[in-house]
């Protein structure tokens, strides 16, 4: 008599599904300003919209849009609104969207981006998203149209906490990603290369005016390294009159770009 095979005794667990890749390819864009900003700029980026009954009228624009969208909107309470978007600090409202396409560098954008006078940022190695988001809102406050990221493991890359901190900055400035050996390469044809430093530079950036600042901001904790100052122009740091000397880096991209801003406009 042939033997019995004993069935395999099977998990109870239900597996959790995998989250879709386009899923885990959205942004949670939290906060009146932010929201609004987005569906202002590329309202097709939304994929849906949560908020607080308080903000209804705020968004019922917003809400209209994507119900010709035949996109999902919804009113919820606050701790609902939380675990959506994943923190307190939501702002009654949020978004979940495709975030801004990175950009390319092309190598023929460097004198194109140059005729209109304005400097442009690139950011090695700023790890921290909030910095990045803070950075974006100075820039979109100034008028700057563009900031260039370097590709290396540590620079951040727009997320949640970064367009959470941008107020909606992000969605004015465009972002491109590449290699700062190319970078500089192909901007120093038409920009004025500066980087930035704690330890040596000069006080104030020169203003010769006959061409646009590149301005290099470096990662938080160890700035630019030796190679990359050797490959600037310029070298230039914010004296402190206080016991404390040195400021967060988006602090210092705030002073830097009105600087640059301001001798731009006289």
């Amino acid at each position: 008599m042939p033997s019995r095979v004993r069935p395999r005794p099977r998990n109870n667990r239900t597996a959790r599904p995998a989250r879709p890749p386009h899923e885990r390819e959205l942004v949670r864009i939290c906060g009146l300003v932010a929201v609004q900003a987005l569906f202002d700029r590329d309202p097709d980026r939304v994929e849906r919209l949560f908020f607080e009954p308080a903000l209804r009228g705020e968004l019922d624009a917003s809400c209209q849009a994507l119900a010709r969208a035949h996109k999902p909107y919804r009113q919820v309470d606050e701790a609902e609104l939380a675990r959506v978007a994943g923190t307190v600090l939501h702002g009654g409202a949020v978004a979940i969207a495709r975030p801004r396409p990175l950009n390319g560098f092309a190598p023929t954008a460097a004198r194109a981006w140059a005729e209109d006078g304005k400097p442009v940022l690139i950011l090695d190695g700023i790890g921290n998203p909030h910095n990045l988001g803070a950075i974006a809102r100075t820039a979109a406050f100034f008028g700057l149209a563009r900031i260039v990221l370097a590709d290396r493991p540590d620079q951040a890359l727009p997320s949640d906490a970064a367009y959470r901190v941008a107020e909606g900055g992000l969605e004015y400035v465009a972002l491109h990603h590449a290699p700062l050996s190319t970078v500089l390469r192909q901007l120093r044809r038409a920009y004025r290369i500066v980087g930035t430093s704690l330890a040596k530079g000069a006080a104030q950036i020169a203003s010769t005016g006959d061409r646009p600042v590149a301005l290099i901001l470096g990662n938080e904790k160890t700035g630019l390294d030796a190679a990359t100052l050797a490959l600037c122009d310029e070298v230039v740091r914010i004296p402190g009159a206080g016991p404390v000397q040195s400021l967060n880096v988006a602090s210092a991209a705030a002073i830097l770009i009105y600087l640059l801003t301001r001798s731009h406009s006289s």
